[in-house]
């Protein structure tokens, strides 16, 4: 799989949420996880990452928006249910993505949404949980990727085998053309 991702968010305050979304983060093999303003009690967040996942993947905190680095070139993709989000679904993943969540009571500040250069919404009546919202995102980030069979066409029949793939010459490529 080519490019990274990451997965973040802003002035999380549940130890519970925090813990789920660094376990979803672990699971789908993100390249680090940041937080914005957190405003937790680390202690609690061992309660509901039961995959030890700072253990495994580097986990930045900020204390405010303008704080935020991100590696160069690196998408900034803020998950808020607003009018002009682009539906989930239909949304093209950048190949290197930071996705960054709203806290739980809330929704992404608005110097947050200025900054991110997408923002995506979860096709769904009303908020739902930060920690499902980030496992969502995630889980459509990597069938998005095409790396599995196309979906059958009915409960009965058998997914279509992934084509082999195909591998030609190399190509060089010359800066300019």
């Amino acid at each position: 799989m080519r490019g990274y991702f990451a997965i973040g968010a802003e002035r999380i305050s549940k130890p519970m949420n925090l813990g789920s979304l660094l376990r979803s983060a672990h699971a789908f093999d993100a390249s680090f996880f940041f937080a914005i303003a957190p405003d937790f009690d680390t202690r609690q967040v061992k309660l509901s990452d039961t995959s030890d996942a700072a253990k495994h993947l580097p986990l930045y905190t900020y204390r405010s928006v303008e704080e935020l680095t991100l590696p160069r070139g690196c998408a900034l993709v803020g998950v808020e249910l607003t009018e002009e989000a682009v539906d989930l679904p239909s949304f093209f993943h950048p190949q290197a993505a930071a996705y960054v969540l709203g806290p739980e009571r809330g929704s992404l500040s608005p110097a947050l949404q200025a900054r991110c250069d997408h923002l995506v919404k979860i096709p769904t009546k009303f908020c739902v949980n930060v920690g499902l919202a980030g496992a969502l995102v995630m889980y459509d980030r990597l069938i998005s990727q095409g790396r599995f069979a196309r979906r059958a066409v009915n409960p009965r029949a058998e997914p279509e085998a992934l084509p082999e793939h195909v591998s030609g010459p190399q190509k060089v490529r010359h800066k300019g053309s």
